[in-house]
């Protein structure tokens, strides 16, 4: 009997077997719900935007892609050559990943991954989320110079929400008791899966660079997306 905690993992093996309308109910405490298509997690190299793709050109040396999910990137570069290994916490989404003929996949917690030295760490679609908050996103800085090899880098995409407090004038309201705007909580549905609310974190181009510098990353936005989101490199010294 599988875990009654793993919507993705659950969807991504319905859509291998033939599920392909399967969709993942996505709440959250900041907008309306909203539903994640599951084949567009399985889509080609061809089908991914110009900026995913540009980080896959980005990539160099051993390649560890974070919160990998159906493997759409680490199959991407392991079809390239690229010593790619997928990670990811879904154990639905570790065995999606091996049925595609993902070599290297890893059921494991980022944080608790230890001893291996990765050159690039890759976090897509919103990937340094999972950090969930900036203390957080100051625990997981640290925690990838455990991961890096000497001049190693993280590509990660994020994206700066403010747009989402705006009023119909343009004016903004934020609540500055509440904490950093880009702090979000979801909560993913998958017929009877349920993931459980969880902290996610969008963070603007501006604080990100901020936090990299104090933990000694020198950093770089590489490509701007067209919904506010952007691809940034942090890079440790050789």
């Amino acid at each position: 009997m599988r875990m009654k905690n793993d919507p993705i993992g659950t969807a991504v093996l319905d859509y291998m077997a033939g599920a392909e309308d399967a969709e993942v109910i996505v709440e959250s405490n900041l907008t309306e719900e909203d539903v994640i298509p599951v084949y567009y997690l399985f889509r080609t190299e061809a089908e991914m935007p110009e900026l995913e793709q540009q980080a896959l050109d980005a990539c160099r040396g051993a390649v560890l892609d974070v919160g990998a999910g159906a493997g759409c990137h680490t199959l991407a570069l392991q079809q390239r050559g690229v010593n790619a290994t997928a990670l990811d916490v879904s154990a639905g989404a570790v065995e999606a990943m091996r049925r595609q003929g993902i070599r290297q996949v890893l059921h494991q917690d980022v944080y608790k991954l230890e001893g291996a030295k990765y050159d690039t760490l890759l976090m897509l679609m919103n990937g340094i989320g999972l950090a969930g908050s900036l203390p957080g996103l100051d625990r997981f800085l640290e925690h990838a110079k455990t991961l890096l090899a000497p001049g190693g880098q993280i590509l990660l995409e994020s994206a700066d929400i403010l747009y989402m407090y705006e009023e119909e004038d343009g004016s903004v309201i934020l609540d500055l008791n509440a904490g950093y705007y880009g702090e979000v909580k979801y909560n993913m549905k998958y017929k009877e899966q349920e993931s459980g609310w969880f902290d996610w974190l969008f963070i603007d181009a501006a604080i990100l660079e901020d936090y990299a510098l104090r933990h000694g990353y020198t950093f770089e936005v590489l490509q701007q997306g067209d919904a506010g989101n952007y691809l940034a490199r942090l890079e440790l010294e050789g």
